[in-house]
């Protein structure tokens, strides 16, 4: 019978913090059309999620695409088709390890950033000061960085998906002896608009989910030390698992 009540509270829990984040996140696009009127704050959160984040994603990208190189040559090479690793790479850059992998990097580093940021607005009572002079801090703290994470995102992904295969490429054509014209001409065959609009989908609902789920965690902090780190700690663990569950629902939409 406790197990029954534990579970219960535990489900009731859950829809009461999905209800509390769908809600914030209505907040929060009632307040985008007017952060998008000072885009000087805007273009400031892009840099912070994006221009910031470029080392961790040009390196991740980089090591990446030379580890696919080395195990899709390996694969291949069972099958005589070593010619095809150009096609692998691109399609599962372009369609998954691309979206998914950035938005996991930018979880750790950009929304642990914007959880802390706000969070720490929110312990020092920075927001409350906000209210207090009717300053609405949704529209001006939080729009803005949920903006620039959702620009961000797409954009982090692209430079992933090439430097990836340019680490495929290093690793196939350059040491491996791949055929440098059949590794280009069979991607760009094979490699289809519809595939590259699946990355983009991807790419763009991971940012929405990743930023949102940082900006909400921060703004919902206890306004304590020990409240922020776990609101981090949230961000990161939160916008993991969601992006892999959405990764598997559009995948099978898509298919």
């Amino acid at each position: 019978m406790r197990l029954v009540h534990e579970l219960l509270a535990s489900l009731r829990n859950f829809v009461a913090s999905v209800g509390a984040l769908s809600i914030f996140f209505v907040r929060v696009l009632g307040q985008v059309p007017a952060a998008l009127l000072k885009p000087g704050y805007v273009i400031a959160q892009i840099h912070n999620a994006g221009a910031l984040s470029l080392v961790i994603i040009m390196t991740c990208g980089l090591f990446v695409g030379a580890v696919l190189g080395l195990q899709g040559y390996d694969l291949l090479q069972r099958f005589g088709s070593e010619d095809s690793l150009g096609t692998a790479a691109a399609l599962g850059l372009i369609k998954e390890l691309g979206p998914v992998v950035t938005a996991l990097l930018f979880a750790g580093r950009a929304g642990t950033a914007l959880a802390s940021e706000i969070g720490l607005m929110r312990a020092t009572d920075q927001l409350s000061a906000m209210e207090m002079m009717a300053v609405d801090p949704i529209r001006r703290v939080v729009a803005p960085r949920f903006i620039g994470g959702v620009i961000a995102m797409p954009l982090l992904s692209a430079i992933f998906i090439s430097i990836g295969i340019y680490g495929v490429h290093l690793v196939g054509v350059q040491q491996l002896g791949v055929d440098p014209g059949s590794f280009w001409s069979q991607m760009i065959a094979s490699v289809e608009a519809g595939d590259i609009n699946e990355g983009i989908l991807k790419s763009c609902v991971f940012g929405v989910a990743c930023s949102l789920i940082a900006v909400h965690e921060g703004y919902t902090a206890q306004p304590t030390a020990e409240g922020v780190g776990r609101a981090t700690t949230r961000t990161v663990v939160i916008s993991a698992v969601l992006t892999l569950i959405l990764d598997f629902m559009l995948t099978a939409v898509m298919l």
